[in-house]
């Protein structure tokens, strides 16, 4: 059996603003330097931002996948996921977005996998990918495991020592995620 769990965040936190001084944009230092990147990614289409992969950036804070000899065509499989997530919050409409269901259901099914998601109101994503050949999993079971995934990570945000946007490192967190993959396998 196999399963993929990824949380993606809708920007670039602030450690991943390093990217622009690697690729030799930065234009000095100060806060004339972080207005000039604001402008660029602003003005810049997001097809051609480094980093970018469509519409809004989707960057990703945490990726978990078993088993990890399949963890390139996971993290492919979630990022074209991330299309069709935006097709269903743009579906929606902006009037309910208060009101929507955050659990977004099967995004689609693929030969090997099935792909699941689940979107927070600030725009985080969460997505799930399992295995095709697993009958036993209920929707609600997945609804159910997305929640207890945004309760969790809701306490990572809340901990005063994690950084907005920085990758996700915390145990709790990593543990929590391990036991609802052997669930699901």
């Amino acid at each position: 059996m196999a399963v993929c769990i990824a949380v993606i965040a809708k920007e670039f936190g602030p450690k991943q603003h390093s990217l622009f001084e690697r690729r030799g944009w930065d234009g000095g230092a100060g806060e004339e330097n972080e207005d000039r990147n604001h402008r660029m990614r602003e003005e810049m289409p997001a097809k051609k931002w480094p980093g970018g992969f469509r519409g809004e950036m989707n960057y990703p804070l945490y990726i978990k996948s078993i088993p990890t000899e399949n963890e390139l065509k996971f993290h492919y499989t979630v990022h074209t996921s991330l299309d069709v997530v935006d097709e269903k919050i743009s579906a929606m409409g902006k009037a309910l977005v208060d009101q929507r269901e955050l659990y977004l259901g099967l995004l689609y099914p693929t030969e090997d996998y099935k792909v699941y998601g689940y979107v927070t109101n600030s725009k985080v994503k969460f997505v799930m990918v399992v295995d095709s050949s697993n009958t036993a999993l209920r929707d609600n079971e997945i609804r159910s495991m997305f929640r207890k995934l945004h309760n969790f990570y809701t306490d990572v945000m809340c901990n005063p020592f994690y950084n907005p946007g920085d990758q996700i490192q915390s145990k709790a967190f990593d543990n929590m995620v391990t036991s609802m993959m052997v669930q699901v396998c």
